[in-house]
């Protein structure tokens, strides 16, 4: 998989990509043109120095009819034809001798058989190029008359050094361009994108807020000269300062909800103890009658008392709930943490064997009751906090364990220290919690699904009121559950 390149350097890149071939483009024209335009000058010099070489006779448009001038002259290839420069190459072949030579140093210096062949070959009344071998590569033009041949040629050599120097200039300055054209690239596409910057902060800004639950306030935004709607990034700059401020209005609104569905929650909650306090004790008070009742009147005074007690329960979890919400304080004291895991696991291992009529004697009840194991330090572990709330966050992380995994699960307490505080562990071997399920766990009135249900029911308030008192407390409480169990892990500072 391809890493995403950053959008600056994409920018930087196809600038640098753009300039390179803009330049390259013009280089390649530029010295095709130069070189073609040195050729035609060369050209031109060497059919003026043919004519002169040569005599009007044998130049191009020569003889008695054209503008030449005198009538032919007498041509004698024995000598040397005057006017031949440093690097000039001439042969000239008669019926009767053939030379060549080329001009080194300002001395004449002979060409051999095959040379003279190769450049009287080449020789056209226009001009050519000629490679020709050991001497080097010319321009070359023939012109004659009668049976005499003149073959006349320029060097190229000052035409290969020109282009040779113009293509390391050319690519010289061209580096120089692509190195400035990246650092202005850079500093002018960073300068440009500091908006997109600027609203790239604010938005991870918010979206490391918890927006979940409570009061939020979202102070960030992108700042004006940023979110002008003149440009395209201030564009989305404004667009999202619009969509902060919608997203804070509904916040606010949200918040305001709550708060008055908590005050509800707590004021009812209050309100029903005392109805429920006089049911219960009316329940009980007509069941201790000396007087005798029917049966069916019995059992119905039972399960109104049953009920209310029930009742009470959650109305005393909601009243906790809405208590916490309020921020309302905990006691701080020294809790004396191992004490209260092992008071807790007697209770759950009671509740248990209540729950399962049964004495609870695992050598003889293996597949009726859970297994509750524990796991302590040898010293005692203490916490700073309220005893009976860290009471109660055990007796509700042993309940759901009880609650929502089979008979003859094993449920294992722990505790153990670090230098970040104590961790207390509730894990057992049960069925374990879908993926899915996790992370509403400790959400209210969230209750396990059908695989984890047994015939009682929950009103779904306890796990919440565990991470409610443990973040009273100052710590945290996490589920990890796959298919080989669930274990809750509860991490509290020490003071």
């Amino acid at each position: 998989m391809t890493r995403p390149r950053r959008l600056s350097t994409t920018l930087v890149l196809v600038l640098v990509a753009l300039f390179l071939a803009v330049t390259a483009a013009t280089a390649v024209t530029t010295v095709l043109v130069t070189r073609q335009q040195l050729v035609q000058q060369i050209d031109a010099q060497l059919v003026e120095q043919t004519r002169f070489i040569a005599g009007p006779d044998l130049g191009p448009g020569g003889g008695p009819d054209g503008p030449g001038g005198p009538p032919p002259l007498g041509i004698s290839c024995s000598t040397p034809r005057p006017g031949v420069g440093e690097g000039m190459l001439q042969v000239c072949s008669s019926p009767t001798t053939t030379t060549g030579h080329v001009v080194t140093g300002g001395a004449y210096s002979e060409l051999d058989e095959a040379q003279v062949a190769a450049v009287l070959e080449a020789g056209r009344p226009t001009p050519t190029t000629l490679d020709l071998e050991g001497v080097g590569t010319f321009r070359v033009v023939a012109a004659g008359v009668a049976d005499t041949t003149v073959v006349t040629g320029e060097p190229m050599a000052a035409v290969d050094r020109a282009v040779s120097n113009l293509v390391r200039t050319v690519v010289i300055v061209s580096l120089a361009g692509t190195a400035l054209t990246a650092l202005g690239g850079v500093w002018l596409i960073s300068r440009s994108l500091r908006p997109l910057h600027s609203v790239a902060a604010t938005a991870r800004d918010v979206s490391a807020m918890d927006l979940s639950r409570g009061e939020v306030h979202l102070p960030d935004r992108v700042p004006p000269e940023f979110s002008d709607g003149r440009t395209e990034v201030g564009q989305v700059g404004h667009a999202l300062n619009s969509l902060l401020d919608n997203v804070g209005g509904a916040l606010t609104t949200r918040q305001r909800s709550e708060t008055r569905l908590r005050t509800f929650v707590a004021d009812a909650s209050h309100e029903l103890r005392t109805p429920l306090a006089s049911i219960r004790g009316y329940a009980e008070l007509s069941r201790r009658q000396d007087e005798p009742v029917p049966p069916q009147v019995g059992h119905a005074l039972e399960r109104i008392e049953s009920e209310a007690t029930r009742m009470t329960s959650l109305v005393e979890d909601l009243l906790l709930l809405a208590r916490l919400d309020a921020g309302r304080s905990l006691e701080h004291e020294e809790v004396d943490l191992s004490a209260l895991v092992v008071e807790s696991v007697a209770d759950a291992h009671a509740a248990d064997a209540h729950a399962t009529g049964t004495d609870a004697d695992p050598a003889r009840d293996a597949n009726v009751h859970h297994h509750w194991q524990l796991d302590l330090p040898e010293h005692p572990v203490t916490v700073t906090g309220d005893a009976a709330r860290l009471k109660q966050v055990l007796s509700n992380l042993l309940g759901n364990a009880r609650t929502h995994t089979p008979p003859g699960t094993r449920v294992t307490t722990s505790l153990a220290e670090d230098s970040e505080g104590v961790l207390l562990s509730v894990v057992d071997d049960g069925p374990g919690i879908p993926a899915a399920r996790q992370q509403e766990m400790f959400e209210r009135f969230t209750r396990g699904d059908a695989s984890r249900q047994r015939a009682t029911g929950s009103t779904g308030l306890g796990l919440s009121i565990v991470r409610a008192v443990v973040e009273a407390h100052g710590g945290t409480v996490t589920v990890d559950g796959g298919t080989d169990g669930a274990a809750f892990r509860v991490r509290l500072p020490r003071r």
